[in-house]
């Protein structure tokens, strides 16, 4: 069950990663003229880059605290953060209609709860 819990952690990880400094590096209007991210509309640049800061932090909670062995309740805490996250996905996916969405929502969302009761 571990090496489970860490395949998944490390694919989540890379997910948020990566869509964490895409809403740190990327200006709002930039990111608005992508279709996936047309929901950036509904929010200001200081709100897109926090989410993106919330989803680097939670990326670096699912892996550090365990990797060092330093904090390890962390862990299951980034991972329910991000599930937190998630759900507040899905309410802006589906207030704008964006149902197509809403799977990889639910995909991650699933995930972060696997890690997250799994490391508790």
């Amino acid at each position: 069950m571990n090496v489970v819990l860490w395949i998944i952690a490390l694919l989540l990880a890379a997910v948020y990663l990566g869509a964490g400094i895409m809403k740190l590096v990327t200006p709002r209007p930039k990111l608005v003229e992508n279709p996936n991210m047309a929901w950036a509309q509904d929010f200001s640049q200081n709100a897109i880059k926090g989410i993106g800061a919330v989803e680097v932090l939670g990326a670096a909670g699912l892996i550090l605290p365990r990797l060092t062995g330093l904090a390890e309740v962390f862990t299951p805490l980034a991972a329910l953060g991000l599930a937190a996250v998630q759900v507040g996905a899905i309410v802006v996916h589906y207030r704008r209609g964006e149902t197509k969405n809403l799977p990889v929502n639910a995909v991650l969302l699933i995930l972060a709860l696997i890690v997250a009761f799994g490391r508790f």
